[in-house]
């Protein structure tokens, strides 16, 4: 440790007679230490260590007051992983008294009357153990700061692309990226309302984006004909769940793994007739169901190139009615509760021609 540093190393010097404050001021002071503090009343000593937060204590174990081993007590019990250095100050040379010192919290003890040679050496040797510790503690910090900030830029970078896929999906649907900005705020919020806590929430809002991923993969001559679509055709739309699901599997996070869910089960209907699986009631995933409504109401009340939209009062009894049938009475009954805030949404998030 270089000698710049040790001198900007604070010292507290705790001891009630002024005459040991003034030649252990003159002994340190005659190595250049520069911040050195002189407690003479040890029931100052907590006080000053909040403020000003030593690197090396001198103290004192006769006192009056508090004794040494009581100031120690009190400065172990604020549990503070860079507590510094203690060295005790006593004319006491018993090996009691040393074990007694050591085991309340001394690392190091010094003899009266003082040593010159002996209190530098010692002092030298513990401030540079204290500063190297200190040292590796803020590189731990800030290590760690780093890798938090490096975690969640990648987390951000991952929803990034999670939002723009999504997005690509909608296009090629002739969607404006206004429905799954919408839908996506209606499905988070009867999350929510339906138990979900906050960050599982927001899971809600950035993976149902993703729930017609899978369209990506159908011919544009069946995604965008205006018309009815046949048989075949009909076959071909619904194996886009199962497309999506497969695009989005493979990765282990959170947001993912609900994004896949949503993408293969929102299809699904309550009494067993959706697709792709035909699944029933609580099988399909409560994620799955709640998407089912939110994207149902916003695509029946949005208009496209091959249909108009419905009215608010049309959608929203279409969804009362198919409780029980296409969606989960639960997720209905949040709807209906809720549905003054998905308006509100719907209002907020109108698109250009609506």
């Amino acid at each position: 440790m270089n000698d710049p540093l040790r001198r900007q190393a604070r010292i507290f010097m705790v001891d009630d007679e002024p005459a040991n404050l003034k030649l252990l001021g003159k002994m340190l002071g005659s190595r250049n230490y520069e911040h050195l503090v002189a407690i003479q009343d040890p029931r100052q000593v907590l006080d000053r260590y909040a403020a000003e937060r030593p690197d090396l204590i001198l103290l004192d174990i006769n006192m009056p007051h508090l004794d040494g081993y009581q100031v120690m007590a009190q400065l172990k019990a604020l549990n503070d992983p860079l507590l510094p250095p203690i060295v005790i100050l006593t004319a006491q040379h018993g090996r009691e008294t040393l074990l007694k010192a050591l085991a309340a919290g001394a690392r190091d003890f010094i003899g009266k009357p003082f040593d010159m040679a002996e209190l530098l050496m010692r002092v030298n040797n513990l401030l540079d153990a204290h500063l190297a510790h200190r040292m590796l503690h803020d590189q731990k910090g800030l290590l760690e700061e780093m890798v938090r900030s490096r975690t969640e830029e990648l987390n951000q970078t991952r929803l990034q692309v999670v939002r723009r896929l999504g997005r690509a999906a909608e296009y090629r649907d002739n969607e404006t990226g206004y429905h799954i900005l919408r839908m996506s705020e209606y499905s988070a919020l009867l999350a929510r309302h339906l138990g979900w806590s906050d960050a599982a929430g927001d899971l809600m809002l950035n993976a149902s984006p993703m729930h017609d991923i899978g369209k990506i993969g159908i011919p544009d001559a069946v995604l965008l004909k205006p018309g009815r679509l046949d048989a075949d055709e009909t076959a071909i739309i619904r194996t886009h769940p199962e497309i999506g699901a497969s695009i989005l599997a493979g990765d282990d996070s959170e947001l993912l793994r609900l994004a896949r869910s949503i993408a293969l089960t929102h299809h699904e209907k309550w009494d067993g007739s959706g697709y792709p699986a035909r699944l029933a009631g609580l099988a399909i995933p409560q994620a799955g169901r709640i998407v089912a409504v939110a994207d149902v109401f916003d695509a029946l009340t949005s208009r496209r190139p091959y249909k108009k939209a419905w009215a608010v009062g049309e959608a929203v009894s279409h969804v009362l009615d198919n409780a029980g049938r296409h969606f989960d009475p639960e997720v209905v009954r949040c709807f209906e509760q809720q549905l003054p805030q998905i308006l509100a949404i719907r209002d907020q998030h109108q698109e250009p021609h609506d």
